[in-house]
């Protein structure tokens, strides 16, 4: 008898391990996208970055498809691209920074006026206006952090006033081109342009300039330290759960600060590749770049509940924003078709976000 019950048992176990089976081969195809996409998040936007440069290479051939047209989209997402790269850290703590693109346009506006106004060395000038950056990220995470503040609030009351300083300090006065070409280069150094491949004419060839070679090395930095470091693995675990974070021992307030002063450090650099890409010191540049940086953000597929996504993403983001951009400025479109496809984009990255989350759970 006791042998019986053995072999119906085995039976019944069998049967079981076939439905499991079963039932896992049936979803094998949704559950492999998900999965897929929930361990490498950067993989819609690259999707959706390659299809777009082979739609609208299909449609403009040569005109598009030339290395001076794809160079061009790297230099006109540069300081977006800077910037995006700094909100990606505070997103993935699930917080929001609304402050960036004035961090980067006061930071600026301290290079130049510390330049011409007081006469300090370029060096030292630079080297103010990233410490004002980082000063002001760090104040951001402390209110944040210590005084438990919402980021929403604390950034869009920050933005306020570093806009209203901003054009306090400077008079609303620009610092022309010119004046920076004869005394003080360096401020334009990221703004540099070089070529690859030109004929001995210089003729051809891709055009860079310094700044976007900043831009991919601050992208690969942070890729790196987010994957590879403690630090990084603590910035994802904040995001997910900053309460089972704190019980494991991550600090969390001193985390916050830390990635609150390391973006505005980042938006001081975007700053003063500002000044290279304009060529002169504007208070009144860089308005946009706040909203520009979340758009990419978002689009790159980081999820605004923190704690996931890729870094390479917001990158992605950015150069999506680009190359929609370019290709519909060179078919001759109107240039609120960009506004509505970019916009498409935003809720279609939310959705994908949203599905994965739900799947996942």
């Amino acid at each position: 008898m006791s042998g019986n019950t053995d072999d119906y048992e085995a039976v019944v176990s069998s049967t079981k391990s076939e439905v499991v089976a079963t039932f896992k081969e049936r979803r094998g195809m949704l559950a492999g996208l998900q999965h897929a996409l929930h361990v490498n998040p950067a993989l819609v936007p690259l999707f959706v970055l390659v299809a777009s440069i082979v739609l609208f290479g299909a449609l403009l051939g040569s005109k598009f498809f030339s290395p001076f047209a794809l160079t061009l989209i790297l230099q006109q997402v540069q300081i977006v691209g800077i910037v995006a790269a700094a909100q990606s850290l505070v997103i993935l703590t699930a917080g929001i920074d609304l402050s960036v693109g004035a961090i980067a346009v006061l930071s600026s506006v301290i290079m130049g006026q510390f330049t011409f106004r007081y006469g300090l060395p370029v060096e030292v000038a630079i080297a103010c206006g990233l410490a004002v950056g980082t000063m002001i990220g760090a104040i951001n995470g402390w209110l944040i952090a210590v005084m438990k503040l919402p980021p929403f609030i604390v950034t869009l009351g920050m933005w306020q006033i570093v806009l209203a300083a901003n054009f306090l300090y400077s008079q609303n006065a620009t610092i022309r081109s010119q004046d920076i070409e004869e005394q003080a280069p360096l401020l334009q150094f990221l703004g540099t342009t070089f070529k690859i491949g030109a004929d001995a004419d210089g003729r051809g060839g891709a055009t860079f300039t310094v700044g976007v070679i900043a831009m991919v090395a601050i992208f690969l930095f942070l890729a790196y330290v987010l994957r590879h470091t403690a630090w990084g693995r603590h910035v994802y675990a904040i995001g997910d759960d900053p309460e089972a974070a704190q019980l494991s021992g991550v600090n969390v307030r001193g985390m916050l600060i830390s990635v609150y002063a390391v973006t505005g450090f980042i938006c001081a650099i975007a700053g003063w590749a500002l000044i290279g890409r304009i060529g002169s010191v504007s208070p009144t540049s860089g308005q946009l770049l706040n909203i520009e940086s979340i758009t990419a953000v978002v689009i790159g597929g980081i999820s605004l509940f923190g704690g996931r996504g890729s870094i390479l993403g917001a990158l992605f983001g950015a150069l999506i924003v680009g190359v929609f951009t370019l290709g519909l400025r060179l078919a001759g479109a109107d240039a609120q078709w960009t506004f509505l496809l970019i916009g498409a984009l935003i809720i279609g990255a939310v959705a994908v976000d949203q599905w994965i989350r739900k799947v996942s759970a």
